[in-house]
């Protein structure tokens, strides 16, 4: 028998059943299209902080998160053999004008405190090939953001999952207690049954280049993320876009987001496009993560609202999550509870 039935394996699917399997559980994943077949599938990768000030618990939840994914990421990639590219190499972002650079200096002092000493947000001057350019002639550097390669990252979670004897397929019974984590999907069918907008897909449209900066930070100018992966690839994105005629086709805003880059980063300029990725990401109501006994399926759970920093909340989700399925602890914040996007 199966303890644990994750529906959906996308990324809070399967970092859930890891947290899960590795406690001892017999864990089963179900979905039908195959691991990371929607928004985790995606290039991008920038696991980043919110800015250190008016401290909420979203906020304070997915720093603890972002200082748990080192080792997160590891033990993934040594009990599956799989390496997610995961590395704290920090980010850079110009800074516009004086207003923006006296906040920024502020803002040193507040991610001293709230940041605890486990990584810094410093303003600093801006040189070398990899830094946009800024109008102020500085940048801000923080050295808690980090970056995997999603599709990588879910590869190692399956191979570390079928290491403890979890099963990961497209079909199958249902069993133990059930988490369904599918996503757009899932939320389009809370919205139906409760007859409000619960939450919504998100188109977003990124590109990876040929270009080797692995060593370096990733970069976030002119509302674009500039992401070095491990593999010699510099991923560019992403659009947000809540109108669109095609989930998964790239158009001319993709085109204006690698031009953007372009500019950000003139040692980009001749860097081929070798891949071009669109898809929608999961948005709550809330704009937080969705967490906690499912709406509609009593006696079940949900994970879902990854959007944007899905990957980055990860390995706390995970863990929070497996305590409330595993073992009745609830340690979910107020503002991550399902009720808050009905």
């Amino acid at each position: 028998m199966t303890d644990i039935t994750v529906m959906g394996a996308g990324i809070f699917g399967l970092a859930i059943a890891w947290a899960c399997a590795r406690r001892g559980a017999r864990v089963r994943v179900i979905d039908p299209r195959g691991p990371g077949a929607g928004a985790s599938g995606g290039v991008v990768g920038a696991l980043s902080p919110h800015v250190p000030e008016n401290w909420n618990d979203k906020k304070a939840f997915q720093f603890d998160s972002l200082v748990m994914a080192q080792g997160f990421w590891a033990g993934v990639a040594e009990a599956g053999g799989v390496a997610p590219g995961y590395a704290q190499a920090g980010r850079i972002q110009p800074v516009a004008d004086a207003a923006a650079l006296a906040l920024a200096r502020a803002r040193e002092e507040s991610a001293a405190a709230l940041w605890q000493g486990k990584a810094v947000w410093q303003v600093e001057e801006a040189r070398g090939d990899w830094c946009p350019a800024s109008a102020t002639g500085h940048v801000i550097r923080d050295t808690l953001s980090a970056r995997l390669h999603p599709r990588r990252a879910c590869a190692a979670l399956v191979a570390a999952l079928r290491e403890r004897g979890a099963e990961v397929v497209r079909d199958g019974p249902s069993e133990g207690r059930i988490l369904w984590a599918t996503g757009v999907a899932g939320l389009a069918e809370l919205s139906a049954a409760t007859g409000r907008p619960v939450g919504n897909g998100v188109k977003g449209q990124a590109a990876l280049l040929a270009f080797d900066a692995r060593e370096m930070p990733q970069v976030f100018a002119d509302g674009v993320h500039i992401v070095p992966h491990a593999d010699g690839t510099v991923a560019v994105g992403s659009t947000s876009e809540r109108d669109y005629a095609h989930a998964t086709t790239t158009d001319a805003q993709l085109d204006a987001v690698i031009a953007a880059a372009r500019t950000a980063l003139p040692v980009l300029a001749q860097a081929p496009v070798i891949e071009c990725w669109a898809g929608l990401r999961p948005r709550a109501r809330s704009r937080a993560p969705m967490l906690g006994g499912h709406p509609l399926r009593a006696g079940q759970f949900i994970a879902n609202g990854g959007f944007k920093i899905g990957f980055g909340m990860a390995p706390k989700v995970a863990e929070v999550m497996a305590d409330l399925m595993l073992d009745g602890i609830d340690r979910i914040p107020d503002g991550f509870r399902p009720e808050r996007s009905l």
